[in-house]
């Protein structure tokens, strides 16, 4: 989110981030870049708003933007979705906390979709969504929830993810129309650009290395494991080993027809599948694993921007988050770009509310 909402002009202040893998990729680009953003590497909720505005000389209500991503887990349709039972859903009402002491103009947070179902500790399908509505109600914001798939934001990406903008105006805010679209499905006088592929995603990049000892600083490196080679081998592209029933059993092992994420290449001609922290994906005709750069690639990142950390194979197992789930992990870049300017100039147009009407609201 950090690359998009810098692109849309913003100054990011501070971020705070408890994986150290992702706090170097963090902090390398900071160097990089040579910007003044300070760089938290603990747990949010040890991290007070007081500390921040002493750092920053805030005062209460001067803050432009409020935004982050909490962890997902707890809300993904791919995981056990234990929502407030585990305690990583909870960190999703972080976002209240430092509403209430900092009273940020606009709040922008970012969800898997299961989380507008999720239950609350009452067992209440979709509370969870309900009262962090509520609280940021209570707190005079006014809200703007919906749900964008990256492909329609020229992301090579079908990835569908909740946003939601909270501002403390008297103005609704609008999300920014998508700017790419099926061509099957444009009936518009004005229509999208197509959807970007994996194919054109990849374009210019050159074979990876292969050199594990000394990886290139661009992480375009194949670390396939000899097995995986052999299994994903005789795949067509856009398919899963599963899939063919063709292939020898014992290449097939004990895949199931469920198993559509396990061994999927990815096809040249259409938008690849969410990228996922589980399973990385196979290249579309070569018998490897997409490289961290690729996935870059197809997640919306620029060339220069450079990740730190391990790079972990499909069956490794690594503490943290290797290179591929920094990416899979992380919002495309094109996205929060295209949201955090929708909101830089909302920033300018909007009437904020002044203390007084606020606390009519918070009182309504």
């Amino acid at each position: 989110m950090d690359i998009g909402v810098r692109q849309a002009g913003f100054e990011i202040l501070a971020c705070i981030e408890i994986d150290p893998h992702c706090c170097e990729t963090l902090r390398n680009a900071i160097e990089r870049e040579k910007v003044k953003t300070l760089l938290f590497e603990k747990d949010i909720r040890q991290v007070r708003s007081s500390q921040l505005m002493e750092s920053f000389n805030l005062q209460v209500g001067e803050l432009d933007l409020l935004f982050g991503g909490s962890p997902c887990q707890s809300f993904s349709q791919a995981g056990k979705r234990a929502s407030l039972d585990d305690e990583r859903g909870l960190l999703l009402f972080e976002f209240i906390r430092f509403a209430k002491d900092l009273k940020p103009k606009v709040i922008l947070i970012e969800q898997v979709k299961g989380v507008l179902k999720a239950i609350d500790k009452a067992g209440n399908i979709g509370g969870v969504c309900k009262d962090l509505s509520s609280q940021l109600k209570k707190l005079g914001y006014r809200l703007s929830i919906q749900t964008i798939n990256s492909a329609n934001y020229g992301v090579a990406q079908a990835r569908e993810r909740v946003f939601i903008v909270a501002t403390k105006t008297e103005e609704i805010f609008h999300f920014p129309l998508p700017t790419h679209g099926k061509l099957d499905a444009q009936i518009s006088l004005f229509p999208a650009q197509q959807h970007i592929t994996v194919g054109q995603a990849l374009m210019g990049l050159g074979s990876p290395s292969k050199d594990k000892e000394n990886p290139p600083e661009d992480s375009h490196i194949d670390i396939t494991p000899a097995g995986d080679r052999r299994r994903i081998h005789g795949v067509p592209e856009g398919s899963f080993l599963a899939k063919e029933l063709h292939l020898p059993e014992e290449q097939r092992c004990k895949l199931t027809k469920k198993d559509t994420t396990k061994f999927r290449r990815l096809s040249f001609s259409e938008p690849s599948l969410t990228l996922r922290c589980g399973e990385i994906f196979f290249h579309p005709i070569e018998d490897r694993y997409l490289t961290p750069r690729e996935y870059m690639r197809i997640h919306g990142y620029p060339d220069d921007y450079v990740l730190k950390g391990p790079i972990r194979s499909r069956s490794g197992r690594v503490r943290h988050l290797d290179q591929h789930r920094q990416v899979a992990n992380s919002v495309p870049p094109p996205v929060a770009y295209a949201i955090a300017k929708q909101i830089a100039e909302f920033l300018g147009a909007a009437k904020f509310l002044d203390i007084s009407t606020q606390k009519e609201l918070m009182s309504a």
